[in-house]
């Protein structure tokens, strides 16, 4: 079983294993009281003023309690992740790794402008951890790329890789 694991690890792209390790550590590692998530989470004040630049790479990685939510973004990052990186951008790691850097300064994007906004800034401030809207990201693009595969929702009904992000 552990060789099993283990195979698998080491057969995943570089970009998904290192994302996916870097995930894991992270939020095991506030779990456990390692690491604090006030450390992590996006605040732009403190990336602006006190140059803490790690905030806008940290906050993509701590997806809060380690519960069935975590496992369920766990899979789709393993997933559809690996997906993407070995079919769309197979040979073009680069490509990929440009993909997920320009996903996430989007997002970032949003949540920043978003926050000066005057009606929108209260809604835009309770965001300060990314990482689930990048794993969607993921998903969302992986189905586009491939709308017309079967899938099925815990063997209830079957539905087109296109509808995935709404499932």
């Amino acid at each position: 079983m552990a060789q099993a694991v283990e195979e698998w690890y080491k057969q995943m792209p570089i970009i998904t294993r290192s994302y996916l390790t870097a995930a894991v550590v992270t939020t095991i590692g506030c779990s456990l009281e390692i690491i604090s998530p006030y450390h992590l989470y996006l605040n732009p004040k403190l990336v602006v003023k006190q140059y803490q630049f790690w905030r806008l790479i940290t906050n993509f990685l701590y997806f809060r309690k380690m519960d069935l939510d975590f496992m369920f973004h766990m899979f789709f990052l393993a997933r559809y992740c690996k997906l993407l990186e070995e079919n769309s951008f197979r040979g073009r790691t680069a490509d990929f790794f440009y993909m997920l850097l320009f996903g996430a300064s989007v997002l970032t994007g949003i949540v920043l402008i978003g926050g000066m906004i005057p009606y929108l800034s209260e809604s835009f401030a309770k965001i300060i951890f990314l990482s689930n809207s990048l794993t969607f990201m993921m998903v969302y693009v992986w189905s586009k790329q491939n709308p017309f595969i079967h899938m099925s929702f815990l063997g209830l009904f079957t539905f087109t890789a296109a509808y995935l992000p709404w499932v």
